[in-house]
């Protein structure tokens, strides 16, 4: 008897069943070595040194899963492009209060071809989601941040 969908059979058309087999996962090494060339592209060589350097028998494992997770394969999806990342992130670490992060993501979103202006603009948006005092601590950090990066602004 034919497996087509609606025949009340039960059972499952070959197509259907190949359409429910998982994509193959990259390799864990494939993973870190994509996850260490766009970590170091967003963050910048400088920064990737510093932290795998840092990293220890206690921490390696730690620095080896961001590389993998986020960077591997968080930041390698194709539904979102660098720029949108910036501004994901941006957000989401005001909104934990993670300033340190936000210095180095302030010089991603840089990188990653966002404005100061963008970036002003995200943290104005995020005083309303994430509260002024969150998003005032991050206009001090973007803005220290960027006036290193790109000196002072003038309008």
């Amino acid at each position: 008897a034919p497996s087509a969908a609606g025949t009340g059979t039960g059972e499952v058309p070959d197509v259907e069943a190949t359409a429910l087999v998982p994509a193959p996962v990259p390799a864990p090494d494939d993973r870190l070595a994509e996850g260490t060339r766009v970590r170091r592209e967003v963050l910048g060589d400088a920064h990737v040194d510093r932290a795998l350097a840092a990293a220890d028998d206690f921490t390696g494992d730690f620095q080896d899963y961001v590389t993998r997770a986020a960077w591997g394969e968080v930041w390698t999806r194709p539904g979102l492009d660098r720029r949108m990342r910036s501004v994901a992130t941006l957000t989401a670490l005001t909104a934990r209060g993670h300033y340190d992060d936000i210095a180095h993501h302030t010089r991603a979103a840089l990188r990653n071809g966002l404005t100061p202006d963008e970036i002003k603009e995200v943290l104005l948006h995020a005083a309303v989601y994430c509260g002024v005092p969150a998003a005032g601590a991050a206009f001090a950090v973007a803005g220290r941040t960027i006036r290193e990066e790109l000196g002072p602004r003038r309008e």
